[in-house]
């Protein structure tokens, strides 16, 4: 399974984007995060859904700001990122997990699969 991530940009603070990953190589029947690294940062958790969408979680700093769905015909997972600051600066990757549900999704070490980075910048 290859996860595609892509969406990024340059936007001004209090704009929006949204973020896309989609999985090729076979149906992704797994839930799916989202995390991103800022420079000189450890990679830090941002939300994730399970493959149903009946579970998500969301880190507290992007709560009420972002959210994440998944359309599963498309074998793709969203990241919607509305009031984006500048803090919000970053490379987000999208993860997929060993399993369908969630557990601990915010351990980076549970993540089976990786995809590539997309920048997300926000200028002030």
């Amino acid at each position: 399974v290859q996860l595609q991530a892509s969406g990024g940009g340059l936007v001004q603070a209090g704009g929006s984007l949204r973020l896309s990953c989609t999985a090729s190589g076979r149906t992704f029947s797994n839930a799916v995060g989202w995390f991103c690294q800022a420079p000189g940062k450890e990679r830090e958790f941002v939300a994730a859904i399970s493959w149903s969408g009946g579970e998500l979680k969301y880190a507290d700093s992007v709560k009420g700001r972002f959210t994440i769905s998944r359309d599963n015909a498309k074998n793709t997972v969203y990241l919607q990122m509305n009031s984006l600051k500048p803090e919000d600066t970053a490379v987000y990757y999208c993860a997929g997990y060993g399993t369908s549900y969630l557990s601990s999704p915010s351990t980076s070490a549970l993540v089976d699969y990786w995809g590539q980075g997309t920048q997300v910048t926000v200028s002030s």
